[in-house]
């Protein structure tokens, strides 16, 4: 954020008249070591410094929201703290975190990771739950599920079963056979009295009673032939 700030701003004018300074803020130094010399004019050409107007200006730069923040931060400090912000890690970081935004995401990073963590935790903790219930799952559908199914297979079978007996063709043929046993009997019955076996009281009787049958069967064969065809 820092460094966003001071790569879109000018940087104060006794900074760069007095001094050049490394060009990684992440230097290896502490406050408490030396600081380091301030190189002389001759020895400007040197790889290891580098003027801060010559360093790669950024191309992305803060909010104003953020510099307003950074101003704020920076306004009270004195040069000599501004180059130690620019010198050495620690400081940097010190004043990075003493910002209101940083603290807002650190605050809010660490509840994420709370959360995630108890999340983690609650995962852990239902484990043996799950192990219990997927064993159980197992042997229901080794065991249980097999009987369950051998059973649905019987059902579905006599459910066939069934509508095929039931079915508009199967009624229509066994009415046919009713008919054609009833005409049968009625044959064998008139050739019983031709034969002198019954009587013929007995015969009207018998042979009235399968008649009616026979012509009852025979309408409704008829009426329900007529409804499925038609």
């Amino acid at each position: 954020m820092f460094q966003k700030f001071w790569s879109g701003q000018q940087r104060p004018q006794e900074v760069n008249n007095e001094s050049w300074y490394p060009q990684s803020v992440g230097s290896s130094q502490s406050p408490g070591s030396s600081r380091p010399g301030t190189p002389s004019p001759s020895s400007s050409g040197s790889s290891g410094f580098q003027r801060p107007t010559d360093r790669p200006s950024s191309t992305s730069h803060g909010s104003p929201a953020e510099a307003a923040v950074i101003i704020n931060a920076l306004k009270d400090k004195s040069i000599e703290e501004l180059r130690d912000l620019l010198t050495y890690k620690d400081a940097y970081k010190n004043v990075l975190l003493s910002l209101e935004p940083v603290k807002t995401q650190n605050k809010v990073r660490d509840e994420l990771r709370n959360e995630t963590l108890q999340l983690a935790r609650e995962n852990l903790e239902k484990e043996p739950r799950i192990m219990e219930l997927r064993n159980q799952c197992r042997i229901i559908r080794t065991t249980e599920l097999a009987a369950a199914q051998e059973k649905l297979h019987e059902l579905e079978r006599r459910k066939e079963e069934l509508l095929k007996f039931y079915s508009p063709a199967s009624l229509l043929h066994r009415l046919q056979d009713a008919m054609r046993k009833t005409d049968e009997e009625s044959e064998s019955l008139d050739k019983q009295l031709l034969d002198g076996e019954i009587d013929l009281a007995t015969f009207v009787q018998k042979y009235k009673k399968l008649r009616h049958s026979y012509h009852k069967r025979a309408l409704t064969h008829l009426a329900a032939k007529t409804s499925v065809t038609g």
